[in-house]
């Protein structure tokens, strides 16, 4: 197996309680921000140490799949495999990209059902690489990982040799936060553990949730809130942190918990979920510039297809799927000009709907890994125009 260089941050060991005393109507809202959950402790699971080491130099103890679950496999392989065995039966001579790798759970069943398939893997976050390539390694030199956004697709696939253009037949995205960085406490993803104010996907960023909470002003608070978490108190939960970061500057996530907490007034905070769900879904978007990055990624990975290429992409909010559904309409669209009776020759779609609209999980699903709930899935094939 190839791999990109990586570097990794040293272990950080978790709190067992806040920071600071909560106060107790918050705890008694929202009661796990006490204690940092001990799951990862227990499951041996540690970030890679050293420095500078490719993935291959991850500890000994580092899991196969971290617990992790892989949303719709199923329906993925499904869609996928009949532009990955166009050519052979068992993926000879195809190329996917999983875009989004993660643990590699998804990866790792393409390129056992496809023992032929040749797989690049991309991921911004180090510890991902480690873990999935300790978990791909079996698989050698079909496999190579990239440390990269998936909006860098482009440069990928010029490090791993194929041209940014026609190169490949699938390209898989499963978007959003991914269930082992949501499962490590020191990560900061999450509204239920008390843990640093980070929420990097990629260590090696500099931006951080804290340094957007204490240096932006009320108004790029509020648009950040509005725009990325569709919170309608963005304003108010902006004001009481402008005014909380007044006496001392925000550093944990129990501190933003109990800011919202007394920002939503009581009769929201007990409708339509988790009342932190929101503020830390737009943090954790704008700290990543998930929605530039995915605006930027799909068009690339559509022109990276070869005829007959197939792209499937899982998202789990509305954001992200506007951005999909749209750039999906206007590749399945006619490039006649407007008004003709007949289509053009050569003007017709470029790609063709696999998916009817988006697709959901089933009840089955969702019992299996509830973290499927909101998925919504959405396929396009590339014309083979002669």
């Amino acid at each position: 197996m190839k791999h990109s260089a990586t570097s990794s941050e040293p272990a950080v060991k978790p709190r067992s309680r806040a920071a600071w005393p909560l106060s107790e109507p918050t705890l008694a809202y929202f009661p796990d921000a006490r204690f940092v959950s001990g799951r990862d402790l227990d499951a041996g699971v540690m970030p890679p140490q050293g420095s500078g080491g490719s993935v291959v130099d991850a500890p000994q103890d580092l899991p196969e799949s971290h617990g992790h679950v892989p949303v719709l496999l199923e329906r993925c392989v499904e869609l996928l495999a009949p532009a990955l065995t166009r050519h052979a039966p068992d993926g000879s001579g195809a190329v996917l990209i999983d875009a989004t790798l993660g643990a590699g759970g998804h990866s790792e069943r393409f390129l056992t059902q496809f023992p032929g398939l040749r797989l690049i893997g991309l991921d911004r976050d180090p510890d991902a690489l480690a873990i999935a390539g300790r978990r791909l390694e079996r698989f050698g030199d079909r496999v190579q990982l990239v440390h990269t956004r998936y909006d860098g697709i482009v440069d990928a696939l010029t490090e791993t040799g194929l041209p940014a253009t026609g190169s490949v037949d699938g390209v898989l995205f499963d978007l959003g936060v991914s269930s082992m960085q949501l499962d490590r406490p020191e990560r900061g993803f999450s509204y239920a553990q008390d843990a640093p104010l980070d929420m990097r996907m990629d260590s090696e960023a500099s931006l951080t949730a804290a340094e957007i909470l204490n240096t932006y002003d009320r108004g790029a608070l509020t648009d950040i809130l509005r725009r990325f978490g569709e919170e309608k108190f963005a304003s108010r939960i902006a004001g009481f942190v402008v005014e909380r970061r007044a006496r001392s500057p925000l550093q944990r996530t129990s501190e933003l918990v109990e800011i919202i907490y007394d920002a939503i007034p009581i009769p929201a905070r007990r409708t339509g979920g988790h009342p932190a769900k929101r503020t830390f879904q737009a943090l954790r978007i704008a700290v990543n510039a998930e929605l530039e990055s995915l605006s930027a990624a799909v068009p690339a990975a559509l022109a990276a297809l070869r005829p007959g290429g197939r792209i499937v992409v899982m998202a789990y909010q509305s954001l992200e799927d506007r951005i999909v559904k749209t750039a999906f309409a206007a590749a399945t669209a006619s490039r006649s000009p407007e008004g003709l009776p007949v289509e053009l020759p050569g003007y017709g779609p470029e790609f063709t709907a696999v998916t009817r609209g988006a697709e959901r999980a089933d009840a089955d699903e969702i019992d299996r890994n509830p973290r499927s709930a909101p998925v919504r899935l959405r396929a396009i094939e590339r014309e083979d125009i002669r």
